[in-house]
């Protein structure tokens, strides 16, 4: 072979192994050791990563940091004081805000019922168990916040539970909603009834016991009457809030 095809044969050879995308490969099983040519490669790609957003941190208005000044960070108040609180606080707002009680208790599991002498909640609407009723469940149509159905309707109500069961509205005995006389069940909801019972997970229980433009005395009466259901013994911490408020620390000894 003479010189001059051999040098033809060495620059194939070197077209091949530094073309396209092998041209780092070639470069770096000659000169570079592997590690650094990895090295510069993250270093490359690293510059054209976008930089992370940063968080917003979401923050209150004047009259709800005002009325969180008042509240304070560790005072408890006893009932009356905590509901003449909220009142003061919530006195400019637009709209007649509901009333909530949240409690942290000692046990899983714990359910009831209780009515409340002077409740005003959301309006419920109640509705007996029918077989045209059943007609519009199993088509999606559910216009009720309660069903009441008989021990005898259950086996025809059971065939509906996936499309009641996710909305909470399946008839169950312990909330009432399973009765032999469901008339009478309407009339003990409408007057203003309430089933409690602590989260799956967690023994936490929230519960509206009022709206804020009631007297004081009717909302001290139902916070009273909650709480004697649940059983102070039970509740390792409560507060009470209206919709818009922070929250207030109550004693319930």
């Amino acid at each position: 072979m003479n010189k001059h095809m051999a040098k033809k044969k060495d620059e194939k050879e070197k077209k091949i192994k530094t073309s396209g995308k092998g041209e780092k490969l070639a470069d770096m099983s000659v000169e570079e050791p592997v590690e650094e040519v990895v090295e510069e490669v993250v270093k490359e790609e690293a510059v054209t990563l976008e930089p992370e957003k940063p968080k917003t941190i979401k923050t209150r208005g004047k009259k709800y940091q005002k009325a969180k000044a008042k509240v304070g960070q560790s005072t408890i108040f006893s009932l009356p004081e905590a509901i003449k609180l909220l009142k003061e606080i919530g006195q400019e707002s637009k709209f007649d805000q509901t009333v909530e009680v949240h409690l942290n208790l000692l046990v899983k599991g714990l359910s009831g019922e209780v009515t409340l002498p002077h409740f005003q909640g959301k309006q419920r609407k109640v509705v007996i168990f029918d077989e045209k009723l059943a007609e519009e469940i199993k088509l999606g149509k559910v216009n009720f916040d309660v069903l009441i159905a008989t021990p005898a309707d259950m086996p025809k109500v059971l065939p509906l539970a996936k499309v009641l069961g996710p909305k909470g509205l399946m008839p169950n005995p312990k909330t009432g909603t399973v009765s032999a006389d469901p008339k009478k069940a309407i009339e003990k909801f409408n007057s203003g009834a309430l089933y409690f019972k602590t989260e799956k997970d967690f023994p936490l229980i929230h519960q509206s016991i009022g709206k804020l433009k009631q007297p004081q005395e009717e909302l001290i009466a139902n916070l009273e009457t909650l709480l004697k259901a649940i059983n102070p013994k039970n509740i390792s911490k409560a507060v009470i809030k209206s919709t818009m408020s922070p929250a207030i620390k109550i004693s319930v000894s």
